[in-house]
């Protein structure tokens, strides 16, 4: 049995989502090294694209931003933000990674504030950058994220950005692309997806370790647990090695 961290579970099983010739926006941090080690293992074509204008780079170690010179290393363009956001807006993008303060059971997020007086808030958090942005016009939007009462809550303090709203046919009723929206939600617990017609997040696959109690606990929510669900595969050797010696042999984001 290989030996492994929450964090590296959760790049393996965000790599292991990336097929082979997809495309996907990324920020820095674990969506990165998931994007990496996708890159470097199961999607040799995968087409990576940074925020601040890198498209398709091959990554030689992990950039610090979405700005840093890596994110252009044998790139197909240095482009603009402003191309990224024309890719996503006409269809291009497959994926993109998110993250933040809070989820709901709709996928919405919050990475805006902690409290609800939004002047002096509780927390101030940086705000979407582009996160409503691609999450508005990618068609799957995914969000890697560790699960506890704090993160999975019954109601956010901001929308910072959308995900399927008010549930149901409510993220098209607002105007936002059709068959885009949340497609997995990957925690430390388990891998999540959405009901078809109520768009709840409902459980998928259970990690190494644990059971529905710990789904049911860390939520502020109901999270739908339907009598048939996956158990998570462990991360192979192979995955490991190369997420250790070759995405992150500084353990920047494995070693959290």
């Amino acid at each position: 049995m290989a030996d492994f961290n929450s964090m590296e579970l959760m790049i393996c099983i965000a790599a292991r989502s990336l097929e082979d010739g997809a495309v996907v926006v990324v920020g820095t941090g674990a969506p990165c090294a998931a994007a990496m080690l996708a890159q470097k293992t199961n999607a040799p074509n995968l087409v990576i694209m940074f925020e601040a204008g890198g498209i398709a780079p091959l990554l030689p170690t992990m950039p610090i931003s979405v700005g840093d010179s890596r994110t252009t290393h044998k790139a197909l363009m240095a482009s603009t933000m402003a191309e990224i956001m024309e890719n996503c807006q006409r269809g291009l993008v497959d994926y993109c990674f998110l993250g933040g303060a809070q989820i709901d059971r709709f996928g919405n997020l919050n990475s805006t504030i902690i409290g609800s007086d939004h002047s002096r808030p509780k927390v101030r958090f940086p705000g979407s950058g582009g996160a409503n942005d691609l999450a508005s016009l990618c068609w799957r939007t995914m969000v890697v994220t560790p699960q506890d009462n704090k993160r999975f809550v019954e109601k956010l303090d901001f929308c910072t950005t959308p995900g399927f709203l008010n549930g149901g046919s409510s993220r098209a009723d607002s105007g936002l692309p059709e068959g885009t929206g949340p497609y997995r939600v990957i925690t430390d617990i388990g891998v999540y997806g959405f009901a078809p017609d109520t768009k709840e997040m409902q459980l998928l696959s259970l990690h190494p370790g644990r059971n529905t109690d710990d789904v049911c606990n860390n939520s502020g929510f109901e999270i739908l647990i339907p009598e048939k669900y996956e158990y998570t595969l462990e991360p192979t050797e192979e995955e490991l090695r190369v997420l250790r010696d070759v995405v992150d042999p500084l353990r920047y984001i494995i070693g959290r």
